[in-house]
């Protein structure tokens, strides 16, 4: 039963210190746009370095004899 006298408080403060790091992250803007990132991923990036680029034929390596 005297557990309950140091969970009790323990619990409050956890649950303040939740409701605070919600409020900042609302006023900060965390909470704005919630579907724009799900669809980030789906949009092509034409600057993506990882797709290879088509070759042009200046860098074409020369022919072997």
């Amino acid at each position: 039963m005297n557990i309950l006298l140091a969970l009790i408080p323990i619990s409050l403060i956890l649950l303040g210190i939740a409701v605070a790091a919600f409020i900042w992250a609302v006023k900060r803007g965390q909470f704005d746009d919630l579907e724009t990132p799900a669809l980030d991923i789906l949009r092509d990036d034409p600057n993506d370095p990882r797709e290879p680029q088509p070759r042009s034929p200046q860098a074409a390596p020369p022919d072997a004899d």
